[in-house]
């Protein structure tokens, strides 16, 4: 493989790993009836003047498999976090008792989880997108150099090796979306 084919290939693969990556974020913020302090990644509450995320003012955990409990830094950000979550709309409702807040994950119905699954699907379709669209660019990128000068077998056994990194990360994929899918219409 000569110094070209494997920038290419290189530049292929760093792109379809930010792809799996993407998922990865994406596939942990979807909540599967069970509590994870992911729920909260979107959530950024004022402090101070600036947006920050929840778990810069406050220690977010998860004592049980139905809750989140944030313990806020100072007291006084309570009403804030609290304004912060419902007004994020990620669908769960915060009580406080003075000292922390609760949040209760509700058991997902049938439907929502259904929905969710269509939502972890429609985020899986966009990362194949972005698989095949970096196996592309690599194909463009080998076929230009091989008007460049590049030896048409070397060209060719680059665009092979595309297609194993394809075949590798769409593997990846497929399973991360296999596993979030059991997760989610696990009862």
């Amino acid at each position: 493989m000569t110094e070209e084919s494997k920038l290419i290939l290189d530049a292929a693969a760093a792109k379809m790993q930010k792809a799996i990556e993407h998922l990865t974020e994406e596939l942990l913020s979807v909540r599967a009836g069970k509590a994870s302090v992911n729920v909260l990644n979107g959530v950024m509450v004022d402090y101070y003047g600036s947006e920050v995320p929840v778990s810069q003012v406050a220690s977010v955990t998860v004592p049980d498999a139905k809750t989140v409990l944030i313990q806020p830094w100072e007291k006084k950000m309570i009403p804030v976090i609290e304004k912060a979550i419902l007004v994020s709309n990620i669908g769960l409702t915060p009580s406080n008792n003075g000292e922390h807040i609760r949040l209760t994950v509700p058991a997902l119905t049938e439907e929502r989880r259904k929905q969710l699954v269509k939502q972890v699907r429609g985020d899986a379709e966009t990362a194949r997108v972005s698989l095949r669209n970096a196996r592309r660019d690599a194909v463009d990128a080998f076929k230009k150099a091989q008007k460049d000068g590049m030896p048409e077998d070397v060209a060719k056994d680059g665009e092979a090796e595309a297609q194993k990194l394809i075949d590798k990360f769409s593997k990846k994929l497929e399973d991360l979306l296999a596993d979030k899918e059991r997760e989610i219409m696990t009862v």
